[in-house]
C-alpha cells in the first residue's frame, strides 16, 4: 500500500470504481470474490477525533499487516460519496446515516465506532453563562434545532432560545470554528475534539458543556462504521477485514496513547499534548467512548431520542440497517473482556489526566 494513494486523484478513485464493478459482477453472495486482493477499498471519515481510527489504522500500518489495499479521505461526505458508488466504507455519525438512507442511500451499519457524548460547546473568555449567547456569532450551523440533539438539549437545559433565529449562526469546520473564536470572529461554537481541547490548551476559549449520556441516563449511538450493501454482497471477506482493522486501532489508541497521539497530531495537526488530551477524554476521562460492540438498546435509545427532538420522523428496524453477523464472524474480541483484561489495570477510568500521560510516557518508552 503506498502512502500517496490516500491523496489519489478524483480520476483515478472512479477508473478503480468502474474496475471493480466490472470484475465484481460475477461474483456470488458469501463467496470469497477472486479480486479482493487487488480490490482498492474506499474507505471515508470526517475529520473527528470520534473516527480517528481510520488515519490510526492508516499511519500504524494495521490495513497494510491485514493486506488491505486502503485509500482514505477525510473530508466527509460520506453519504453522498456512498450513493455515488464512490466509497465503500465509511464512519458516519448516527443521525447523519438515518437521514441519509431515508434518502436512500445504500448504506449499512457493521459495527460500533463511538458512543453517544464526547460533543462540547467551546465559549470565547467573555462568555460567562448560556444567556450571554444570545444574539452572539456561534458556530452552530443553519437551522441547529432540526440537525442537532445535543444542542436542542443544551438549549432546552440551559433555557436559551432554541431557534436559530436568535443567534448569528455560521457552518464552518471545527478547525475553523475554533480559529474564528481565536481571532475574535465566534463567541461560542459546538465542535468534537480536538478543537475542545485545542481551546483549553491554548487558554483561547473553554469548554462550557460536555455531553455524554442521553436524557434518561442511557447511552445511544454516536457514529458507527458503515458498507454500501453491493461492497458487503461482493466482498465480505473484505469487509471482515475490515472491522479486524476498526478494532485493532480502537485497542492501539486505548494501550498505546502515546503513539496514537503522535499519528493523531500529524493528522489533525495540533500540538501531541492536544492530541494526547483529546485522547484521555475519550479512552478515560469521559468513560470508554470509543469501541465496537455493536447495542439494540443503545440503537433504540438513540433512535427513540432522535424522532422526540424531531431530527427523524422515523427510523428503520436495528436487524434492517445493521449486520452483526459480519462482526461476529470477524473475530474480533468482546469490547468489555478486551477493556477489564488490558486496559483497567492500566489506565482505570476515571484517572487524572497527568496520571494517565505519565503512565502513557511510560508505556511508550518501553516500546520504541
Amino acid at each position: 500500500m503506498k502512502r500517496g494513494s490516500r491523496h489519489a486523484s478524483s480520476v483515478h478513485c472512479i477508473v478503480l470504481a468502474v474496475v471493480a464493478v466490472a470484475l465484481c459482477a460475477t461474483v456470488s453472495t458469501g463467496v470469497q470474490a477472486k479480486d479482493d486482493h487487488d480490490y482498492v477499498i474506499k474507505l471515508g471519515y470526517y475529520n473527528c477525533d470520534h473516527m480517528t481510527a481510520a488515519p490510526v489504522a492508516y499511519d500504524s500500518g494495521i490495513f497494510e499487516r491485514l493486506g488491505l489495499k486502503v485509500e482514505i479521505t477525510g473530508t466527509g461526505q460520506v453519504p453522498e460519496a456512498m450513493a455515488a458508488g464512490k466509497m465503500d466504507v465509511g464512519y458516519i455519525g448516527f443521525v447523519g446515516m438515518l437521514q441519509a438512507i431515508e434518502k436512500g442511500s445504500p448504506m449499512v451499519t457493521v459495527a460500533n465506532n463511538h458512543k453517544g457524548g464526547s460533543k462540547y460547546f467551546v465559549v470565547a473568555p467573555h462568555i460567562k453563562a448560556p444567556a450571554d449567547l444570545v444574539g452572539k456569532k456561534l458556530g452552530i450551523g443553519p437551522a441547529p434545532e432540526k440537525r442537532s440533539g445535543d444542542w436542542i438539549r443544551f438549549a432546552k437545559e440551559t433555557g436559551i432560545p432554541v431557534e436559530s433565529k436568535s443567534y448569528q449562526v455560521f457552518a464552518m469546520a471545527d478547525k475553523d470554528k475554533y480559529l474564528a473564536l481565536k481571532t475574535g470572529q465566534l463567541d461560542g461554537y459546538w465542535c468534537c475534539d480536538p478543537w475542545g481541547s485545542m481551546a483549553e490548551y491554548e487558554k483561547t476559549g473553554r469548554i462550557m458543556r460536555t455531553f455524554g449520556a442521553l436524557p434518561n441516563g442511557k447511552w445511544g449511538i454516536c457514529c458507527t462504521l458503515v458498507v454500501t450493501r453491493d461492497f458487503m454482497k461482493e466482498h465480505p471477506e473484505l469487509v471482515k477485514k475490515m472491522i479486524v482493522a476498526h478494532s485493532q486501532a480502537i485497542q492501539l489508541i486505548y494501550t498505546q496513547p502515546m503513539k496514537v497521539a503522535r499519528i493523531f497530531a500529524k493528522n489533525y495537526h495540533v500540538p501531541e499534548e492536544v492530541a494526547l488530551m483529546t485522547i484521555y477524554r475519550k479512552t478515560v476521562g469521559e468513560t470508554r467512548t470509543l469501541r465496537w460492540e455493536m447495542s439494540k438498546e443503545s440503537y433504540d435509545e438513540e433512535v427513540k431520542q432522535d424522532i422526540a427532538s424531531g431530527l427523524v420522523p422515523n427510523a428503520p428496524k436495528f436487524e434492517e440497517i445493521v449486520n452483526t453477523k459480519l462482526l461476529a464472524e470477524s473475530g474480533v474480541p468482546d469490547f468489555e473482556g478486551f477493556i477489564k483484561a488490558k486496559v483497567d489495570p492500566v489506565f482505570p477510568y476515571g484517572m487524572t489526566y497527568q496520571a494517565f500521560k505519565k503512565k502513557a510516557e511510560e508505556i511508550d518508552r518501553k516500546n520504541r
